[in-house]
C-alpha cells in the first residue's frame, strides 16, 4: 500500500506540466482522499478540472504561495505537500527580479511556515539543474529555496513536518520545452534554431519525475537534496531525433544560459553519497537528528554531477524513441 493511500496531499503549481502529471498518477494507482490543486490562475483550474472530470477527491484552490494565510486555509488537515509552485523563465527573470524572489525565495518560506504551522508530515519541493553553482537570477533563487527547505527541518526538529528537495534537468513534453517549437518549425519545412551546437542538458520524462518524487516522499527522513542518475542529450542530437535531415543554425547563448548544466558542484561532492538511482546531498548542519543514510557509497571527492561529464547518455534513436512515448 502507498504512504498516499486515504491522505490528504496538497500541489502548489498544481495546473502546471509537473502537477498534471502528478494528479493522474495519483489518483490512478494510489487511491488518495483528497488532492488540493494550489494555484494562482484560474483559467488554467478550468482547463485541468475539464481534464479530470471533476473527480470529487480534487480541491481546487485559487490562491499565491505568496499570500501566507492563503496557504495555512489550504494546508488545513493535509498530510503530505509537494512545492512546484515558481517562475521559471530564464530571461524574464533577469528583467523582473524583484518578482522572481517574491514568489521563488519568500514563497517558499511561506509553505514552510504554513506546513509546520499545519502539521503536514513530508514537503518535497522540486529544485531544478539551475540552482547548482548559479549564474542567473533564476537559479540563484532557486537555490536559495533549496536551502531553506533543508533548513527547515531545524526550525521543525520539535515538530512532525519533515522537509527534502529534489533536483532535476529539463522534463520531456514539459511547458516550456523546446520540443514543440522544434517540432512546429520542423513541420513548416523550417531551419531549427541551435543555441550552441555543442550544447548538452540532463533529460527526464514526466513520469521519471513523478515516481522520483513518489519514492522521495517514501524514503525521506527530511534534509535529504535528491538528484537523479539520469542522462544527458546533445541538443543537436535532440534536434536530429525530431526533425532527420532539417537544416540547423546558431543563434547563440541567451542571457543567463550555461553551455552545459550542473546539478552537484564539485564543493557539494564532500556531502554526497549515491545511493541506487539517485544521488542525495546532506544538510551543511543537521541539528534536527539527521543521519548519513547507511547504505549511501561517498562520490569522489572533487565529484561534479555535469550534463557535458555524466557517463549516461541518450542517442538520437533513443531521444526518438522516448519523444514517441511522451
Amino acid at each position: 500500500m502507498s504512504m498516499l493511500t486515504g491522505a490528504s496531499i496538497l500541489v502548489t503549481g498544481g495546473t502546471g506540466s509537473f502537477g498534471k502529471a502528478f494528479l493522474r498518477e495519483v489518483l490512478d494507482n494510489h487511491d488518495p482522499r483528497r488532492i488540493v490543486v494550489f494555484s494562482r490562475d484560474e483559467l488554467k483550474q478550468f482547463e485541468v478540472r475539464a481534464q479530470f472530470g471533476d473527480d470529487p477527491r480534487l480541491r481546487w484552490f485559487i490562491g499565491d504561495v505568496r499570500d501566507r494565510r492563503r496557504l495555512e486555509r489550504a494546508m488545513h488537515g493535509v498530510d503530505y505537500v509537494v512545492h512546484a509552485a515558481a517562475l521559471k523563465q530564464v530571461d524574464t527573470a533577469e528583467y523582473n527580479p524583484f518578482e522572481y524572489i517574491a514568489t521563488n525565495v519568500t514563497g517558499s518560506q511561506n509553505v514552510v511556515e504554513a506546513a509546520i504551522d499545519a502539521g503536514v508530515k513530508k514537503v518535497v519541493a522540486l529544485s531544478t539543474d539551475k540552482a547548482s553553482s548559479p549564474i542567473n537570477l533564476y537559479g540563484a533563487t532557486k537555490l536559495c529555496a533549496d536551502r531553506l527547505f533543508v533548513s527547515a527541518n531545524n526550525y521543525a526538529a520539535a515538530y512532525e513536518t519533515r522537509f527534502c528537495v529534489v533536483r532535476y534537468g529539463n522534463v520531456m513534453g514539459s511547458r516550456g520545452s523546446v520540443v514543440p517549437k522544434f517540432k512546429a518549425l520542423a513541420a513548416e519545412g523550417k531551419s531549427l534554431p541551435i543555441t550552441d551546437k555543442r550544447m548538452t542538458r540532463f533529460w527526464i520524462t514526466l513520469p521519471q519525475a513523478v515516481q522520483f518524487v513518489l519514492d522521495s516522499f517514501e524514503m525521506m527522513e527530511g534534509g535529504e537534496l535528491y538528484v537523479p542518475r539520469i542522462p544527458s542529450m546533445k541538443v543537436v542530437d535532440l534536434a536530429e531525433a525530431i526533425a532527420p535531415g532539417a537544416a540547423q543554425h546558431e543563434v547563440g547563448i541567451r542571457p543567463g544560459e550555461k553551455l552545459h548544466e550542473e546539478m552537484i558542484a564539485p564543493d557539494d561532492s564532500r556531502r554526497t553519497v549515491r545511493l541506487g538511482d539517485r544521488y542525495v546531498v546532506m544538510p551543511y548542519v543537521g541539528g534536527w537528528g539527521y543521519e548519513t543514510p547507511a547504505d549511501g557509497e561517498p562520490v569522489a571527492d572533487g565529484f561534479a554531477y555535469q550534463s557535458d561529464t555524466n557517463d549516461q547518455w541518450l542517442s538520437v534513436e533513443d531521444i526518438r524513441e522516448l519523444l514517441e512515448l511522451s
